[in-house]
């Protein structure tokens, strides 16, 4: 039963999180810890209309979400815990989200990320 786990985690860094296929070079900085140039996946950001409070005044804001995939390996086995901030830099860009939720499956950290946007 190894061989197909090491064989499914050899597919997981040679085709989907690899920068020739699918991902981009990004630094993530998580819990004070900064990971340089790691591949990473992340899927376009969606924006949809956010839930407000009755106390909640506040116009024209919207909930960004996107997905990000990242090697387990990658992120030293930490699995950013939902409700925590994770920065990605890009260049001279830098987003700041929160997760929304995570999961390791097989290998890959499955983060659905969310930002308050105008």
């Amino acid at each position: 039963m190894s061989g197909f786990k090491d064989m499914v985690e050899a597919d997981i860094n040679k085709v989907f999180i690899n920068t020739s296929e699918f991902a981009e070079a990004y630094t993530v900085i998580y819990d004070g810890v900064t990971y340089e140039n790691i591949p990473i996946v992340l899927s376009g950001i969606s924006e949809k209309d956010r839930h407000q409070l009755v106390s909640d005044h506040v116009q024209g804001l919207f909930l960004a979400t996107t997905e990000m995939y990242v090697a387990a390996s990658d992120l030293g086995g930490v699995v950013p815990k939902k409700g925590t901030k994770i920065r990605i830099i890009d260049g001279d860009t830098c987003r700041t989200f929160y997760v929304g939720s995570s999961i390791n499956e097989m290998g890959v950290i499955r983060l659905e990320l969310e930002v308050l946007d105008e």
